[in-house]
């Protein structure tokens, strides 16, 4: 047990009050739950839901599995939890692109590049949605969280259409979560088959060279299908 699991079931230390004791505490239930979900999103995108192992996660996490139940039940509650942290962390690094201030086409483009910059930065994001839609979307299927990120994810869109279609760069009749789709879509199969790809185009799809002309492609692409 790590000191800051020592802590937290503590009531008081001597000569302190339960109120001056109450924050640290706090404090060290946060950042034993962080290290937890940090180590369960690594070991689960490595090794899948099955295959991951509460022990090793508690070990990275430094942490114990007794802690791991208590403060997330089970094994899948956990798997559940790395998937709704795994989307809000796409939806706020969306958040912070403050598209809502520029030009409709150039605020289109820049979220093209950065969901494809996103997935290549995060490999652990796709590998971890793959593996619950091996599971037919179990564990998120009553997700509150996914619903709520997912709605306002969609809106951002929605909004961003409405706005290039008033200023008459964007073609009406657009299905915002369709667009939203195919923006993810260019860019996951990419990268999920980038293996097999590789041996049937008979070149590196990861080559730096590479990368560069799928993204001009991904933007390409979308821009054409939006624009009046």
């Amino acid at each position: 047990m790590t000191q800051a699991e020592s802590r937290e079931g503590t009531d008081s230390l001597p000569g302190m009050s339960p109120e001056a004791t109450r924050i640290p505490r706090k404090r060290d239930a946060e950042a034993t739950q962080k290290r937890i979900l940090s180590s369960a999103k690594h070991e689960f995108a490595m090794s899948g839901l099955g295959g991951a192992r509460v022990d090793v996660i508690a070990e990275k996490a430094e942490a114990n599995k007794r802690m791991i139940y208590h403060y997330f039940g089970s094994k899948e509650a956990l798997f559940t939890k790395v998937l709704e942290e795994a989307y809000s962390d796409l939806y706020e690094a969306e958040r912070k692109l403050k598209l809502d201030h520029l030009e409709p086409k150039v605020a289109l483009e820049r979220f093209v590049r950065f969901t494809w910059n996103y997935y290549l930065e995060n490999p652990d994001f796709i590998t971890l949605v793959n593996s619950e839609n091996l599971h037919k979307g179990a564990h998120l299927e009553s997700s509150d969280v996914l619903k709520s990120v997912s709605k306002n994810r969609l809106h951002k869109l929605e909004n961003l259409l409405v706005r290039g279609q008033k200023s008459g760069v964007f073609r009406s009749g657009i299905d915002a979560m369709q667009l939203h789709i195919s923006i993810a879509a260019l860019g996951y199969y990419y990268l999920t088959n980038r293996y097999t790809g590789s041996i049937v185009f008979r070149c590196d799809l990861m080559a730096p060279e590479m990368l560069k002309k799928r993204i001009e492609f991904n933007v390409d692409s979308i821009i054409r299908i939006v624009s009046a």
